[in-house]
């Protein structure tokens, strides 16, 4: 199992922004497919747990887009049977998404995110390669993300059917794909979710 544990940047001085989050995750394609949804734990941290690790690491780099959070997640078994609410439950991956979360709020990282699990070095190189995805994601342009959405609201059009709808050039399109290193990510994401199943143990 994998369980996130995501705790909100400057609370003091942003305000309590988890009923906004939490709004948008229940509506969020990856997330709201946690089996345990995201819910407030204490103060301004929620928590959710997933089964399926694609979706996991979907939702990680989510939040790493929207900024202003720290994403901890740790993979192992949970106790059974897992209780109506995250923040009742217990196991190996509650405690590890715990130190996750505190690892992810070090300001020496080059991305809030960490990563935790039975295995450790399947986590280490998981988190490498989510830190890695996730300070692309940081550079990106809102030209490069406009492309992107574009891309990923139509997986199986064309470049021309993307021009269309961005009202740009096919050439365009293709540049803004490459600048945004589309590509590279998504030739790593797959890696990062065979890593992070393996983390497991």
């Amino acid at each position: 199992m994998f369980v996130m544990t995501v705790d909100q940047e400057g609370s003091r001085s942003a305000g309590d922004r988890v009923p906004e989050l939490l709004e948008d995750l229940a509506a969020a394609e990856p997330a709201r497919y946690a089996i345990r949804p995201f819910s407030r734990t204490v103060g301004d941290e929620v928590q959710a747990v997933f089964a399926d690790p694609e979706r996991a690491v979907s939702t990680a780099l989510m939040l790493l887009r929207r900024g202003g959070w720290s994403v901890g997640l740790g993979a192992g078994p949970v106790d059974e049977p897992l209780p109506a609410e995250s923040r009742a439950g217990s196991g190996p991956a509650f405690v590890l998404a715990r130190e996750a979360v505190e690892r992810a709020k070090s300001r020496s990282r080059p991305v809030p995110l960490a990563v935790v699990g039975v295995d450790a070095d399947r986590a280490g190189e998981c988190e490498a390669v989510l830190t890695m995805l996730g300070s692309v994601s940081r550079r990106r342009s809102e030209a490069g993300w406009a492309a992107v959405d574009a891309l990923l609201a139509q997986p199986r059009g064309s470049q021309e059917d993307l021009a269309r709808t961005l009202g740009i050039s096919q050439q365009a399109v293709s540049q803004r794909l490459r600048g945004a290193q589309w590509y590279e990510e998504a030739a790593l994401v797959p890696l990062a979710v065979r890593l992070l199943e393996e983390a497991q143990g």
